[in-house]
């Protein structure tokens, strides 16, 4: 997988309603985020242009609006995202993450469970 561009976190909340709606128009962006965050239109706008640019998405002229879609992929951009955060802070080595958030985050059983399945089904699975 070749590098992909990096973007910002207000770009990265742009690009959510982006993967999931997708196409969608100027307008409905807008209109979606407004329930989180309040940016006006024009930053919207400003920050899909800046997206366009930056080859992350895509857009169409239909009639007066424009309509987006993403040219990378959500899971792609997270396992990048994922990949960046573990080399950055833990050498690349998964096991010291893992221990470094059992030791210092408050885990519920219902959690612990989880990861426990997670962990089986990769020994299962014969993944190194």
């Amino acid at each position: 997988m070749h590098q992909l561009p990096q973007i910002s976190e207000a770009e990265y909340e742009v690009m959510k309603v982006i993967w999931k709606y997708a196409p969608i128009s100027t307008n409905e962006v807008v209109e979606k985020l407004s329930h989180t965050h309040d940016w006006s239109p024009k930053t919207v706008q400003t920050m899909l242009a800046r997206l366009a640019k930056k080859g992350v998405l895509t857009y169409e002229k239909d009639s007066r609006m424009f309509v987006y879609s993403p040219l990378v992929k959500q899971e792609d951009y997270i396992r990048q995202e994922s990949d960046s955060f573990l080399n950055r802070f833990f050498n690349g080595n998964v096991g010291s993450m893992v221990s470094a958030f059992l030791e210092q985050e408050e885990l519920s059983t219902n959690e612990l469970d989880e990861l426990q399945a997670l962990l089986k089904r990769k020994l299962e699975k014969g993944d190194s």
